[in-house]
């Protein structure tokens, strides 16, 4: 993959964000914060980069917004959320958890509810990548970080 093949800016559509949380808004602007930093982006069969990236929720679909460094349109894609729904449910649900076990259970207890959140947020990577597989080619961890951002767009769907 070429080294343009990259985000250099992502952006969530503000009238698709539901208010947040302080966790939930801490883990959203680290996600931008890394993507921002180090991703692997490419649409398929382009070498167009390095790419602007804006997402939202547009007719109960995640819109996949890429432009390129002018901001000149490349590609549009809308994403069924079908694929991810369940486990943003789950996601959402773990993240809690954990969040309310930080302030009230044993080590043990916060560790066990962590790897069940790492696995699924895997896991969730693993089938964005495969729902987008055919318009771009996208790295786990980009993936991963992409998927906390579905997930704050979600809320609001």
């Amino acid at each position: 993959m070429s080294d343009k093949n990259r985000l250099i800016d992502v952006a969530l559509e503000e009238s698709s964000l539901a208010p947040a949380s302080p966790n939930a808004e801490h883990e959203r602007r680290i996600a931008l914060f890394d993507l921002k930093e180090s991703n692997s982006f490419a649409i398929v069969g382009a070498d167009q980069g390095p790419y602007l990236l804006n997402l939202a929720i547009h007719d109960g679909r995640l819109a996949f917004d890429v432009s390129d460094e002018a901001g000149a349109r490349l590609c549009l894609h809308h994403m069924p959320l079908s694929p991810v729904r369940k486990i943003v449910k789950d996601y959402a649900f773990l993240c809690e958890s954990y969040h309310t076990a930080i302030r009230t259970a044993a080590p043990s207890q916060i560790e066990a509810i962590d790897m069940g959140r790492r696995g699924l947020h895997n896991e969730a990577a693993e089938v964005l990548q495969e729902s987008l597989r055919e318009r771009f080619i996208i790295d786990l961890e980009t993936a991963r970080r992409l998927f906390t951002l579905i997930c704050a767009l979600h809320v609001r769907a």
